[in-house]
């Protein structure tokens, strides 16, 4: 069998780069030729996890055709979060956890999207049907995957699962998981030395949404305020990108870490979805959203269903 390429999503997050790391061991212990890599460099919260588990960063790559015929999609499926050439490639395996939109292929293929929080949940459930022991810092950085996605098992998105598999694997892990959790939140939620563009970008999805393009990018702090104090900057930096990439939208989602609240900056000619989706007015293409934590969950869902209308 010819080698595999395993990677998560542009602007990869934790659960991203991680995920591909942790399905990549799973496959050798399998006896197959697989290399995690990512589509983006990793963020500063997963070069935390990174190096606090000794776990070497994967490779960044920008094409996937030139190198491999057959690739291995973890943490996302909708073609304009992957690869830019994945449609010259055979994409024979997603694990997943969001919904499957803007996703079809020629062949069959293995496809595990479950309704969970994180990927590495799923993961976890992949290790123990395979029977494949998890090595601690191989759990180290799968808890760790499960801590960002659920914001330490607070986000809307948590499961039942989620919180068992992250008890299980924080053990094996040797970390006590909510000190380690807070700890790990509050190194990524550090904005102080990052650019409005790097702010932007470090956790940037694009969606089809009706006939309507969006862009949402989201970032964790510990104080919003260390954001906002750049916020002529960043709509500034918000409207090029509109006009570069033919946006409708761009929705910049600052949450706090500490209050599970997020404040909203919209741009974009359907800005007024936001409005409408959460009964909020935008003062200053800027609105509280109390209780909005998660991106999948409570902000793709619910503007789709506006904007498809």
């Amino acid at each position: 069998m010819a080698k595999r390429l395993i990677f998560g999503h542009r602007n990869p997050d934790t659960d991203a780069i991680t995920s591909a790391i942790a399905y990549a061991h799973l496959k050798r212990e399998l006896g197959e030729d697989v290399e995690p890599v990512a589509l983006g460099e990793p963020n500063p919260e997963t070069q935390f996890v990174l190096q606090h588990f000794g776990v070497p960063a994967p490779r960044v790559i920008e094409s996937v055709a030139s190198e491999v015929s057959e690739v291995i999609l973890v943490d996302h499926n909708e073609r304009q979060q992957s690869a830019p050439d994945v449609d010259q490639v055979k994409v024979v395996e997603v694990i997943d956890h969001h919904r499957i939109a803007n996703f079809e292929t020629a062949d069959p293929l293995y496809y595990r999207a479950e309704p969970v929080g994180c990927t590495a949940t799923i993961l976890n459930k992949l290790y123990k049907e395979k029977n494949v022991a998890i090595p601690r810092h191989v759990a180290g950085i799968m808890v760790s995957a499960i801590i960002s996605d659920t914001l330490l098992l607070k986000s809307p998105t948590c499961t039942d699962e989620d919180v068992k598999a992250a008890r299980e694997l924080a053990e094996v892990a040797g970390v006590k998981l909510e000190e380690y959790g807070l700890q790990m939140l509050k190194a990524g939620a550090d904005l102080s030395q990052k650019t409005v563009e790097e702010l932007l970008t470090l956790d940037a999805k694009e969606f089809q949404m009706g006939s309507h393009k969006v862009e949402i990018a989201q970032v964790n702090a510990v104080d919003v305020n260390d954001v906002l104090a750049k916020k002529s900057d960043i709509l500034q930096a918000m409207e090029k990108k509109i006009a570069d990439k033919g946006l409708d939208l761009f929705f910049f989602v600052v949450t706090d870490i500490l209050n599970n609240d997020s404040v909203g900056l919209a741009l974009g000619s359907a800005s007024a979805a936001v409005e409408q989706a959460y009964g909020v007015k935008l003062e200053d293409h800027q609105a509280l959203l109390k209780g909005v934590v998660s991106r999948k969950k409570q902000i793709v869902p619910v503007l789709t269903e506006v904007l498809s209308k």
